[in-house]
């Protein structure tokens, strides 16, 4: 199987290095006098529709932001899981009165932003501008005209996006957790998959558009260089037009933490470390007097690099580069959850400090010195984000939304200051419930055994990515298949014959090959050019527009590279993988330095492909598939040591779209993930025999 080399410095590129200083976190700040805070001015009104408009004076820039956000009950979108979000961005692409291309225009015309959401909609401008940006505006809001080409468009997106959280183990987290803690006929229980997405349809996001965007249950903050006075007649002249009508309520059962700990396990092939999940529903509401007593509390626990769970797992064992924990009030149903990521061979005493912590902290007073530390953070937190007129503007929407006393925001400082040691001890009793958890580890299932013991029963539930009971899906090859076989059916099914000195012969007569391809990495749109010269010649370049980003060369002794981090010449392992990228046709070679071993067919989303694992003499393995209808290779996996990205990566490749070029098949989309990132690769032509000259290799 052929190699894409190096993909990772691309990673690296696109993202920015974290620093941090040097700091003693084994001493708090001691505390210090709770700063006055004053909440600016919050103005408001509402129009005869039923819109509430609140408005927040900041003069100090000429700019103005209206945000528009609707009070409406979470649905279950059933067979459409997912469909909601996807009318949020239909919202954007086009009205009665404007195409997407005018709309588009209009709004760059001003220097504008507008964003389109399931939940409302936000736009900002100059304010010389303000009245263009709210005749566009409300004009979005109120004659949205959803087209069939846009809706297809954004389900290709919701499509790509959920095959590289595939091998993303914080998505993979996200749903499982979502099943475990809400059940699925609960709406936070609903995951997104292939299935759901592709059952989307037109009349569906119009249905949810017209029963839940109306003015009656909606809230818009005005920000900025404006005043009542002025807000008042622009928003009637633009919003008085929305017809209110009645709006669904919805009602759900309260999802229940487990009668006792359970664990749950999502194996992650080639996993190198364990993501874990200490997690349950809580009963706890936005408007619940002990919201700021129990932030206190969980800051102690698990709020960020000074906290117990940090301060354990990182500075005390060095099981990790980070533990945290949160607690998430919630209209129908709060949650706590506490999380890590952590090397393999660590999983089981990860979880078990994780488990001491939250027994010390129901059982254990904290110290003052603790609570004064935290209570010095949320108060300089608080005092900072009051720098932000939005954060009025949310203040205001949520003591309405919320039905918060009056003064909840004004008094906050004087509410948190006066938190007691008393009060985290009942909120850690209260909250706190390791003994009614649901313990969740995505990773090597190998570890499973070991954590086993966390849970009431001893037994580990296994669940797949989507949090359904996990089915394995390896079964066993055919007699007669065997790593050999499926490898020599890939050849042919690539080249149109067997090996042999037919193939040989057809292959001598191509001297090199040119694959040009767009990709997309971090939002980012980069070109690359990957030239192969017979018999052993490699480049690849890498660039966005006119700038080359990167090249790679390897000219048959010496490998390189070089670019905007700088020039290397290529060494060791290196080396070695630009070697074997380099060698044109290897895959019809025989390979005597490695062994392969067929483990049986797997199920890739419904599609059949052998399994085979790679063992190369140093030791390290890698896995391939191919699809077993084809013989093409459908995907690889390898692990591969990364310092620049934190230590082992897993890379993940696959290959689709194989479309004939001069009598040879060539996969025409590659999407590679690793670590966090993921290169999305589309093909836009091949050449072959195009006279390549040897300075490209240089």
């Amino acid at each position: 199987m052929k190699k894409i080399f190096s993909i990772i410095s691309v990673a690296l590129i696109f993202s920015t290095a974290a620093y941090a200083q040097k700091l003693d976190r084994s001493k708090r700040p001691g505390p210090g006098a709770a700063p006055e805070i004053k909440i600016g001015k919050t103005e408001s009104f509402t129009l005869e529709n039923g819109l509430k408009v609140f408005v927040v004076e900041n003069h100090k820039l000429p700019k103005v932001a209206f945000s528009l956000s609707l009070d409406v009950d979470p649905i279950m979108e059933g067979d459409m899981v997912g469909y909601t979000a996807a009318m949020g961005e239909l919202l954007s692409t086009g009205t009665k009165n404007r195409t997407k291309d005018e709309l588009n225009k209009e709004i760059d015309f001003i220097g504008a932003d507008l964003n389109t959401y399931s939940s409302g909609i936000y736009a900002a401008s100059l304010k010389k501008h303000q009245e263009k940006l709210l005749d566009i505006m409300s004009d979005v809001l109120m004659n949205a005209d959803f087209k069939q080409e846009e809706l297809d468009k954004i389900k290709k997106q919701v499509l790509s996006g959920l095959q590289t959280s595939k091998d993303n183990p914080d998505a993979i987290a996200g749903n499982v957790k979502s099943v475990l803690l809400y059940g699925k006929n609960h709406p936070y229980g609903e995951i997104t998959t292939e299935e759901t997405v592709e059952a989307y349809t037109l009349d569906k996001c119009k249905e949810y558009y017209n029963t839940y965007f109306k003015p009656n249950v909606a809230y818009l903050a005005v920000v900025g260089d404006i005043t009542v006075k002025e807000a008042k007649p622009l928003i009637e002249k633009y919003f008085a037009k929305w017809q209110k009508a009645e709006v669904p309520v919805n009602k759900y059962k309260t999802p229940m933490a487990p009668e006792k700990t359970k664990v749950a396990f999502v194996h992650k092939e080639g996993a190198t470390q364990s993501l874990i999940n200490i997690t349950y529903p809580i009963n706890l509401k936005q408007n619940s007097p002990d919201v700021i007593k129990a932030k206190v509390m969980n800051s102690i626990l698990g709020g960020g690099s000074t906290a117990r769970l940090f301060m354990n797992l990182r500075e005390g064992h060095g099981y990790t580069y980070g533990a945290y924990s949160s607690i998430s009030p919630d209209e129908l149903v709060g949650s706590f959850n506490a999380s890590a990521k952590v090397r393999n061979e660590v999983t089981d005493s990860a979880v078990t400090e994780f488990m001491n912590e939250l027994k010390r902290m129901v059982a254990e007073k904290v110290t003052q010195e603790e609570l004064d530390g935290v209570k010095n953070y949320m108060t300089g937190t608080f005092a900072y984000t009051l720098q932000d007129p939005q954060t009025i503007a949310r203040f205001a929407i949520s003591t309405e939304k919320y039905k918060l006393p009056a003064d909840y925001y004004a008094n906050y400082l004087k509410n948190l200051n006066a938190v007691t040691i008393e009060d985290i001890k009942a909120m850690a009793e209260k909250y706190i419930k390791p003994e009614n958890a649901h313990i969740l580890i995505v990773g090597d299932k190998e570890q499973a055994e070991k954590v086993a013991k966390f849970s009431a029963d001893n037994k580990v539930d296994f669940y797949d990515y989507y949090g359904n009971d996990f089915v394995e899906s390896l079964k066993p090859a055919p007699d007669g298949v065997t790593a050999k076989t499926v490898m020599d059916k890939a050849v042919e099914a690539k080249y149109g014959m067997p090996k042999g000195k037919g193939l040989d012969k057809k292959l001598k007569k191509i001297k090199d090959i040119t694959v040009k391809m767009n990709a997309s990495i971090q939002g980012q749109t980069i070109s690359v050019s990957r030239y192969q010269k017979a018999p052993n010649k490699f480049a690849m370049v890498m660039s966005m527009g006119t700038m080359v980003i990167q090249k790679q060369t390897y000219n048959g002794t010496e490998a390189k590279v070089s670019g905007m981090q700088g020039n290397k010449t290529l060494e060791g392992d290196e080396l070695e993988d630009m070697k074997a990228s380099a060698e044109m046709f290897g895959d019809t070679k025989e390979d005597t330095k490695n062994t392969y071993n067929l483990l049986g067919i797997d199920n890739l989303d419904g599609v059949e492909a052998y399994k085979i694992e790679k063992t190369t003499p140093s030791g390290s393995k890698e896995t391939e598939w191919y699809n077993v209808a084809t013989g093409l290779p459908v995907k690889t996996m390898q692990v591969k040591d990364s310092p620049e990205m934190g230590g082992s990566i897993v890379i993940t490749s696959l290959f689709e779209d194989y479309k004939e070029v001069n009598g040879m098949k060539f996969a025409h989309k590659i999407t590679q993930s690793f670590g966090p990132q993921t290169l999305d690769m589309e093909v836009t032509s091949i050449e072959v025999n195009s006279k390549v000259g040897d300075e490209v290799f240089e």
